[in-house]
Parts: C-alpha cells; structure tokens; sequence
C-alpha cells in the first residue's frame, strides 16, 4: 500500500488507528512497518501508539480537537473548561482539551496540541452525549451543566466565593437549574452542592428553576 491508497482508505476518518488498516486486510507486520515508514516521511503524524492523522497535504478534514481526545483515550468525554468555553459559559478560551475518564489521569502531548485527561469515579459517569462539533465530525461532549458540575467536584475550594467568582460565568440563561442539582446530588459532594447553590444565588434563579 501507497501512501495514496491509505489517504483515500481513511479519507472520511479525520483521525483513525491502525486496526482500520487491519480490517482491510493488510497484514500487522506490514502495517506496522509501514506506518514507521510514513511518521518519518511526515505523510503521517503520530498522536499515540496506534493514534494517527494523516499529514498535510494529504489530510482533506482537519481534525477538531474533540475528535481527538476521544480518539486518545476511548470511552473518555470532553468536559470541565473545555465544554464551559466550547458553549460560552465562561469568557476565556482554552487551548487545552481536558476531558474526563475512569481510567489513569494523564497528559498526552500530540503534534496536534495538548490533552489532559482528569479520572472521575464510575458513578460520576454520566450526562454526556455524541454531539456534531465540525462538517462530518462528531464527539463525545459533557453537557453545559454536568461540565460544571465535573469542574467543581475536581477542583480544590470550589465552594469559595472566591472561586465562583473567579469563574466569570456567563451566559447562564443556558444553565438548568434543574440539571444542576441533579447532577450535584449525584456527586455526593456537599462541596457541589454549596458550589451550585451559590452560583444559583448569584444569579438569582428561582429554587425550582429550569432553563
């Protein structure tokens, strides 16, 4: 196989792994070595063992950086400054993709930029969905409110006036009420949920308000 034939082999993957080269038949000692091959050529750029994106000027989609953190750590979910800022709850833009995981925390550096991955317990697991993010992409996202919820029980001193304040949360017409006490009761953290209340007061919510 040519580096021409695998452009148009993953030409609707922005991002793919070497089992898609063993699904169309190559052998594993050939794909192997040639994927060596093309990394040092710079046909293709290497995100993590088994990780690739093809390299320009062969790459037809751009990659969004969601797409990848997925792809870094399977069953991963974008979430906490990146989804806050992704839905323009907070004014800063994060140039570091940090999402949530069960498994080991970790930080990958890729020639396609940084990513942080931030364990949370199994119970905790929830309040994601698939979403389109870009033309023929989609990706594995927290919602607006469980993004919240997950920054505050990661985060040291979240309850702090301090804290809340320095979040600049804007926006928060988006914000369920609701949906955030739920997902703080689910947290089992009295620190969420004191968090939750406040930013709720601050904003003058009605107790039982939704969106």
């Amino acid at each position: 196989m040519n580096i021409k034939r695998l452009a148009e082999l993953v030409q609707d993957e922005p991002v793919f792994t070497s089992s898609l080269l063993k699904v169309a038949g190559i052998k594993t000692s050939q794909i192997e070595l040639q994927l060596v091959r093309w990394v040092k050529a710079g046909y293709l750029l290497k995100l993590r063992r088994g990780v690739y994106v093809l390299g320009k000027p062969y790459r037809k989609i751009e990659p969004h950086p969601f797409l990848i953190a997925n792809q870094l750590q399977r069953g991963s979910y974008v979430s906490f400054q990146s989804v806050l800022s992704y839905y323009d709850l907070i004014p800063e833009h994060v140039p570091v993709v940090t999402s949530a995981t069960t498994g080991r925390p970790e930080m990958v550096k890729t020639p396609m930029g940084s990513f942080i991955f931030r364990h949370l317990k199994a119970g905790l697991f929830s309040g994601f969905r698939q979403v389109k993010i870009a033309d023929r992409q989609q990706a594995v996202i927290a919602s607006v409110e469980k993004a919240l919820v997950d920054l505050l029980y990661a985060t040291a001193g979240s309850d702090s006036d301090g804290y809340i304040e320095e979040l600049r949360l804007q926006n928060t017409e988006n914000l369920s009420a609701d949906e955030l006490r739920r997902y703080a009761e689910v947290s089992g953290s009295w620190k969420v949920k004191r968090a939750v209340e406040k930013i709720l007061k601050s904003f003058n919510r009605k107790v039982t308000g939704g969106r």
